[in-house]
C-alpha cells in the first residue's frame, strides 16, 4: 500500500475514535429522535459526528471528494473519494441498544484502498488496507473456517418496508432453518467487520448504501473472505444487495439464495394456528 494510503488509514482511524467519543457523550444524553423520509431515523448525534469527521477530513485532505450519509459531502471529480457513515446503527443508538459504529472508507480511482469500522462501546477499531491485510487494533484478523452452512452463524439486516416490502424475511427464515442461527445486529458495518474477524461466517443485506458497506467489504476481502452480490455477480457499492462470507460457505449460500429468488423454498414457513 502506498505510504500516502497508509497515512490516510491512520488518520481515518484517529478521526473515527474521536467521533466515537462524541457519540458516547451524546448517547448518555439520550438525544431526541427525528425522521428523514417516512421511516429512517436521524438524530443530532448523526449530524454532530458527521460535522466532526468532515471537518477533520477536509483539513487533512482538502482535495479529496467525500460521500457522507447526512449529505455534508462534496464531489469535484477527484481520484480520491471518502465514504462516511458517522453513525451506523442510528436506530440502535436512538433507543439505547448497544450496537452502533463509525465507519470511513477511502476509494482511489474506483478501487477501495482503506477502511475503518470503529465500535465506540467496545473500544474496538477494525482496519483494512488494500494488499495489507485486516486488523483489529494491532492484531491481524482472518475469516472463520466454517465449511458448511449447517455449522455457520450469519447475520443480516432489514431495510425499510416502503422500499423493499420486507423481502428479506424469506431469506432470513430459510438460512435460519439450516444454520446455527441468523443475527440481526442493526449495524451493517459491524456485521461485516465481524465476518472479517471470524465472529460471523456470513452476512447479506438488501438496499445498503455505499457508506454502510465500503469499509466492511474491504475488511472481509483483506481478511481472506469473499464478497459478491446475492446472485453471485460482482459486489458493487451501487448494487441492490451484497453477500459477504468466509469464502468456504459462499457457493452453498448462493445456491440456497438462487432457489429463493426463483420462489423455490426448501423449508416452507409454518402456518398460523
Amino acid at each position: 500500500m502506498p505510504a500516502s494510503h497508509t497515512r490516510c488509514l491512520e488518520t481515518a482511524a484517529e478521526i473515527s475514535r474521536e467521533a466515537g467519543e462524541l457519540l458516547l457523550a451524546m448517547a448518555r444524553q439520550r438525544v431526541p429522535i427525528e425522521t428523514k423520509g417516512e421511516f429512517d431515523l436521524v438524530t443530532a448525534a448523526d449530524r454532530a459526528s458527521e460535522r466532526l469527521i468532515l471537518d477533520r477530513l477536509r483539513a487533512q485532505f482538502p482535495d479529496h471528494d467525500i460521500v457522507a450519509e447526512e449529505g455534508g459531502g462534496h464531489s469535484r471529480g477527484a481520484d480520491y473519494r471518502w465514504y462516511v457513515d458517522p453513525l451506523d446503527g442510528t436506530t440502535n443508538f436512538a433507543h439505547g441498544y448497544p450496537m452502533f459504529s463509525v465507519t470511513l472508507a477511502l476509494e482511489h480511482a474506483g478501487e477501495l484502498v482503506a477502511g475503518v469500522v470503529h465500535d465506540p462501546l467496545r473500544g474496538e477499531t477494525f482496519l483494512a488496507e488494500r494488499g495489507g491485510g485486516a486488523y483489529l487494533g494491532s492484531q491481524r484478523i482472518s475469516v472463520s473456517q466454517a465449511a458448511r452452512v449447517g455449522d455457520s452463524l450469519c447475520s443480516t439486516g432489514f431495510p425499510s418496508r416502503k422500499r423493499h416490502h420486507n423481502i428479506n424475511v424469506h431469506f432470513f427464515y430459510q438460512l435460519a432453518m439450516v444454520s446455527h442461527g441468523v443475527r440481526r445486529g442493526g449495524s451493517a458495518a459491524l456485521d461485516l467487520a465481524y465476518v472479517a474477524a471470524g465472529r460471523l461466517d456470513g452476512f447479506w443485506e438488501f438496499g445498503l448504501k455505499s457508506w454502510d458497506m465500503a469499509a466492511g467489504l474491504l475488511l472481509v476481502e483483506e481478511a481472506g473472505g469473499r464478497i459478491s452480490d446475492m446472485q453471485g455477480g460482482p459486489a458493487s457499492l451501487a448494487g441492490d444487495h451484497i453477500l459477504a462470507s468466509n469464502g468456504l460457505l459462499h457457493d452453498e449460500i448462493l445456491e440456497l439464495f438462487g432457489g429463493i429468488f426463483l420462489g423455490q423454498v426448501p423449508t416452507p414457513m409454518p402456518s398460523l394456528p
